[in-house]
């Protein structure tokens, strides 16, 4: 979108005088065009990147859209290099620059929600090593987040490894219980049938050993439940 360059310079530097951050942006698009590539639209008024320039951005998003419409069947995209593009977030580097947070908590959530869509859609279609690595890329961009934890166990279900299935809770419920003081939730624990008691359930009381009295013609002997004297 086009933005004056008054804007877009206090946006890029915004800790340096007015005059400063104007100077910036005239040496980088000076620097720019000497690339020998037309890279950006500039006019006195306005800046705008070249409408023949594909963006990455733009390109990543529209897919994680695509991926969240479940009226589309996205079977052009479930592609290793959409899951890269979607392992990235958005300028990471530029973390302590206050007017890209929002875009990059964003772009955050929208990329964690669609490698969700994208493992439970390849999951569906039995491509079950595939699915596992973009549950895995959703795991590492967000450990805490149970979602991503859910539909890797069940891709792992899928492909009929209940192994790696219970190593994965196992997991979940360490990083769970170390970060928050939280247990997973019954939905998760349900996937796994095998898993460990919830540690705050009652151990059931062992019982007691009964005593019966056996009579015999000569004496009376004690037996206890196990079935010793």
């Amino acid at each position: 979108m086009p933005r004056t360059r008054t804007y877009v310079a206090g946006m890029l530097w915004p800790d340096v005088t007015a005059s400063r951050a104007n100077a910036n942006l005239r040496s980088s698009l000076w620097r720019a065009t000497r690339t020998g590539h037309q890279v950006i639209d500039a006019s006195t008024q306005e800046l705008a990147i070249a409408k023949h320039i594909d963006v990455d951005i733009h390109a990543a998003a529209t897919r994680a859209h695509q991926l969240l419409d479940m009226s589309c069947h996205c079977d052009d995209i479930l592609t290793a290099r959409t899951r890269a593009d979607l392992s990235s977030d958005l300028l990471p580097e530029w973390s302590e620059n206050e007017w890209v947070l929002v875009e990059q908590e964003q772009y955050h959530e929208l990329r964690l929600y669609a490698l969700e869509a994208m493992t439970e859609r390849l999951t569906a279609a039995g491509r079950h090593g595939e699915a596992v690595a973009s549950g895995l890329a959703a795991v590492r961009a967000e450990p805490l987040r149970e979602s991503a934890h859910r539909v890797l166990i069940t891709a792992h279900l899928a492909a009929g490894n209940r192994g790696a299935a219970l190593r994965q809770f196992e997991q979940c419920r360490r990083v769970l219980l170390d970060e928050l003081g939280l247990e997973p939730s019954q939905a998760l624990r349900s996937l796994v049938p095998c898993h460990p008691p919830h540690p705050s359930a009652p151990e059931e009381a062992p019982q007691q050993a009964r005593r019966v009295v056996v009579r015999h013609a000569a004496s009376d002997v004690l037996v206890d439940g196990a079935g010793g004297r």
